[in-house]
């Protein structure tokens, strides 16, 4: 039975609902003014909001990517996130917009970290200037502790956040922060995948594996545009040799730590290996490009009729990604750069890994969406990893499973 060629009923909707939770969270968390560790906003920045009116922040919000007003009746904003989107189209009631604003406001306010506080975190998370030695995963400290010292308010956000860790912490002991950089999507899940790693998987022992960027850029052209560490417009030949030096460390690393079979030392090389700047950001390369191989054959499958999973008609019902090449030049390309990773995007890397994506998702505590599986309807065999996330923006990992749970 062939699919539809249209987008299947909902799945518009369903995109539109993602992206405006996102929306939402990320304006809530503004003012309720709580500085992030593990994205180490800096103190004048944060000082910056507070000084705002409630009104500036919503001025703000309306302005931001467009730098003209929109209507205030139900529009279609341009909306840029913080991570990646470009010009993508939201509509929405511009009362929902502030909902979340307005239901701060007349609420007690969060109390700031103070500067010590942060500053030494930052050298913690920071460490030297050596590349070898900054520290991407911050060591486990008892996941309620941490949320005492982040969320010390009395705002309804603070309150749901800390019933959020309070159902975590009766499944994980300790929570380990990540470093963010637009890259902490990828190192909070590649850590955990390679934590908790018993073997190489099945696709990164194909013989094929490491001919993917020569039998991709034969195909497609246009891959010659990939973005590489910030550098734009290579040879043909430079980007299918670079790629495959990615995908070879990234199997290297995978069977050598999958084989050390003591949890204290499994731990302490994947300790090294998130310590080792070049390496651990050469491995993300090699990610996204595994990324878009799953876009391209997902794409592809849809073209030709073929069943296909529901996230991918959302990831190409965007009209900054309608396509494989799109998807490269407008997401893709900047993520770790000036961008992260969508919910969407999240659903295609747990497909290119072929590992279900468990998230916590704080703010959607006392939901059905609390816990969200990346795919919401995995293979059995596919191995789980489970992450933390607060405003589907940064990640930080979930460790210590407490011993009730494991029996």
């Amino acid at each position: 039975m062939t699919e539809p060629t249209g987008v299947p009923a909902g799945a518009e909707q369903t995109l539109k609902r993602v992206s405006v939770a996102t929306q939402l969270m990320k304006r809530e968390k503004e003012v309720s003014v709580r500085v992030p560790s593990n994205e180490l906003g800096s103190t004048k920045a944060a000082a910056y909001h507070e000084e705002q009116s409630p009104s500036e922040l919503r001025k703000g919000y309306v302005y931001r990517s467009t730098e003209r007003p929109e209507k205030t009746e139900i529009t279609k904003s341009l909306v840029t996130d913080h991570d990646e989107f470009r010009n993508c189209e939201l509509y929405l009631p511009m009362s929902s917009n502030y909902s979340a604003v307005e239901s701060s406001e007349d609420s007690e306010e969060d109390m700031y970290r103070d500067a010590e506080e942060i500053e030494r975190e930052r050298v913690l998370l920071c460490g030297t200037s050596s590349s070898e030695y900054k520290l991407s995963v911050a060591p486990e400290m008892d996941i309620m502790e941490y949320c005492r010292k982040e969320w010390r308010g009395n705002t309804p956000v603070a309150k749901r956040m800390r019933k959020g860790y309070e159902a975590v912490a009766q499944k994980f002991a300790s929570i380990r922060r990540v470093r963010g950089d637009n890259y902490c999507a990828f190192r909070a899940t590649l850590f955990q995948a390679l934590s908790q790693a018993t073997q190489l998987p099945s696709w990164l022992q194909s013989e094929d594996f490491t001919m993917l960027p020569e039998n991709l850029l034969s195909k497609y052209e246009w891959i010659k545009q990939w973005q590489l560490k910030q550098k734009l417009s290579r040879k043909m030949g430079e980007i299918s040799d670079e790629i495959k030096d990615y995908l070879i460390l990234l199997r290297k690393k995978w069977k050598n730590i999958s084989e050390i079979k003591g949890p204290i030392e499994k731990q302490e090389a994947c300790d090294k290996l998130f310590k080792n700047e070049e390496e651990e950001y050469s491995l993300y390369e090699a990610l996204k490009f595994l990324m878009l191989n799953t876009a391209i054959e997902l794409y592809n499958d849809g073209k030709n009729g073929r069943r296909v999973p529901v996230f991918s008609w959302l990831l190409f019902a965007r009209d900054t990604s309608s396509n494989p090449c799109q998807l490269m030049h407008n997401h893709l390309n900047h993520i770790g750069h000036s961008g992260g990773l969508e919910q969407v995007e999240m659903f295609l890397l747990a497909y290119a890994l072929q590992y279900t994506i468990q998230v916590y998702r704080l703010y959607k505590y006392s939901t059905d969406e609390f816990i969200t599986l990346y795919p919401n309807d995995p293979e059995e065999d596919w191995p789980v990893v489970t992450l933390i996330t607060e405003d589907d923006r940064h990640y930080n990992i979930p460790v210590r499973m407490c011993q009730e749970t494991m029996l």
